[in-house]
Parts: structure tokens; sequence; C-alpha cells
């Protein structure tokens, strides 16, 4: 199983930033393009997977393809940084927050339209809600998604799945818009799909739409006790409580062939229940990182530093981690490259 990437763009480190982003003439400019869908000083905590992470200066939720082609033509010509994010699966947000604009992707985009075996859908929509409506209408093709929690846009752009299977292999088409707020249509074979890859992970374009064309269901009612059973599995298998972000690191074929996934890697490591501050590897399963509750980035970002360096040492395998950290400046990498001082010993 892989969860959603839910950092679907991002411009940071190179755009204009001050102190604090969010100046009166800026958010006016921001409430005439997406009028009733700016906000300011949100703290990302209250909508982060993780449940971390500082004010956001000021967060805009588009309502349609043509509100966010707006906004990225205005922020790129106005030479602002801005990141755009989803449901925030897999995402760690800095404790410092966020001075770029924040655009997220939600809500007002999780329409879903479904004509005879087509399915177009907007990027902000639920995947569970989703997969749960195609079964309603006898359809088959993406059951294996019904328990990943995240945003179709996501989804896709990670061309994610569970069972070893790909979103990839039904869609039809996307739309996206580049930073420079040009819409593009793709056709499914010209989006770049391989195993968790596509080209949305390194051009710079958010997904905006997805068509998708699926089978018709030979039983519905086999169809739906498959689903069941994937969202049973889940729950025993995966932290259900306390905030997470789903698995940690990436599932990497040479690792697994030899020492298997990753959870059985760290655990075999010792790592269960491994904590430092507010952050815990999962007693449940050792790819997920918990908060217990006033877990910071710096907590997990250590952890995560410290399960990569041991699995290093004793596979010879560098594990890919799937959690995108958010710099206060919009900027979006991988944790291991945050350079964090040695705890102080007493």
């Amino acid at each position: 199983m892989t969860a959603t990437p839910d950092v679907l763009a991002d411009t940071g480190g190179d755009g204009a930033i001050g102190s604090r982003l969010a100046g009166a003439g800026l958010v006016r400019d921001l409430q005439r393009i997406v009028p009733m869908g700016v906000a300011t000083d949100v703290p990302l905590r209250r909508i982060s997977r993780w449940r971390i992470g500082g004010p956001a200066d000021v967060l805009v939720r588009p309502h349609s393809v043509d509100d966010i082609a707006r906004l990225r033509r205005f922020l790129h010509r106005r030479g602002i940084a801005h990141v755009v994010i989803g449901s925030t699966s897999n995402l760690l947000f800095d404790d410092a927050g966020l001075r770029a604009v924040c655009i997220q992707i939600g809500a007002p985009l999780a329409y879903a339209a479904i004509t005879g075996t087509r399915v177009t859908a907007g990027s902000g929509v639920w995947v569970p809600c989703l997969a749960r409506r195609v079964m309603q209408a006898g359809l088959s093709g993406i059951a294996h998604v019904c328990g990943i929690p995240g945003t179709l846009g996501g989804l896709v752009c990670m061309n994610g799945g569970s069972q070893r299977q790909c979103i990839g292999t039904v869609v039809d088409s996307v739309t996206s818009v580049a930073v420079t707020g040009e819409v593009h249509r793709r056709p499914g074979r010209a989006c770049g799909f391989g195993y968790r890859q596509s080209v949305f992970q390194d051009n710079g374009e958010v997904i905006a739409e997805v068509v998708l064309e699926l089978g018709v269901a030979a039983d519905r009612a086999a169809l739906r006790r498959e689903m069941l059973q994937i969202l049973a599995s889940r729950r025993r298998k995966f932290p259900q409580k306390q905030p997470n972000c789903g698995s940690v690191f990436k599932s990497n074929p040479a690792l697994y062939d030899k020492f298997g996934p990753p959870g059985a890697v760290i655990e075999t490591l010792g790592f269960k229940g491994r904590s430092i501050g507010g952050a815990r590897v999962s007693e449940t399963h050792a790819n997920f990182i918990v908060n217990e509750g006033d877990a910071t980035a710096r907590d997990v970002l250590r952890l995560i530093q410290e399960i990569h360096r041991a699995v290093l040492a004793h596979t010879a395998h560098a594990m890919d981690v799937e959690v995108r950290f958010v710099r206060q400046d919009g900027h979006v990498g991988t944790p291991l490259d945050m350079k964090l001082p040695l705890p102080i010993s007493l």
C-alpha cells in the first residue's frame, strides 16, 4: 500500500518572501481571484494529518481549474513563492510554519461525474469516496485504492495504488496547470506512468482534473466484498487512532527481495516503539510514525534520519522516503536533506 504524496507543486526558495507574507494588498489581490477562498494565519497543525506545523501566512482554496490557472499566473508574474498541497498525506510541515502562499486543492474540487465507464473527477476528490462511488456504479478498476487516504490529484501524481497495482493503468487523460498558469491536457499514455512514477513529480504542474476509463464489474457484490476485505486488512495492519502520514519509507524491490518490506526491516532493527520527543515508531506497523500528542517536525525528522542510517548500515540499501518536508520558504524536499544538530547529552 502507498499513500498519496499531497505536495502537488512548489515554487519555494526562489520567489519573493517577506518575514510576514500576508500583507493586506496581497490578500486583497488573492481574494479578487478566489472570492471567499482566502484565509490568513492558518495553523497548519489543524489541517495536517500528522497534526504538526506552525502557521501558514496565506492559504487559498481554489474552486475550479480556472481559479488554479489564474492563481498560478498571478503568483508567477509577481515572483511570489507558493506551494500546492492536497489533503496533506505524506507531508511534514515546518514547525516555523509557511511564509510562501499555500494553495490547497480540496473540497471545492471534489466533484465526480460518471458517464458509462468514464469517470471525470476533480483532483480534490477523496480517493476512498471515489472508489466507493465507482463500485456502487458497477464499475471496476480502482477497488485497490479504497483504503488509501488522500486526494485523487496526489494519487495520480504518485501513480499510487496498493497490492502492487497503479492508478495510471486506468487514467484516460489528465488536465494540469503549469507554474505560468497555462492549462495542459495529456492522454494517459503521455503522463510517463511507471511504478510510483509520473511526469507530474518533476514538471511543476498541478493536477486539476482526471478522466478514468474503467471496466464493468462482472459481480458488484464480489467487488464490494473485496473492498471490505482491503479495508479490514488496513484496520488490522495500520495505526488508525493516532495522527500519522501513512507509510514513511517507499518499498524498494531490491531491499524487499533480500530483507523484506520497509516495515519488517525497521522492526527487525528494533525500532518499533522507538520515540524521539512526541514522535514514535508505531507499535502496529513500523513503517508508520505517529504523533503522541506533542510531536514537532524536528522530532519526526530526527527519527526518520535515524532509521534511514540504521537500515543503510545493516542492509547497504538506502530507503527512499515517501514523506516530503515543507520548509517555511515553500521549498519541498526529502527529510533526508535536512541537516539537524545532534542532540545534547547531559
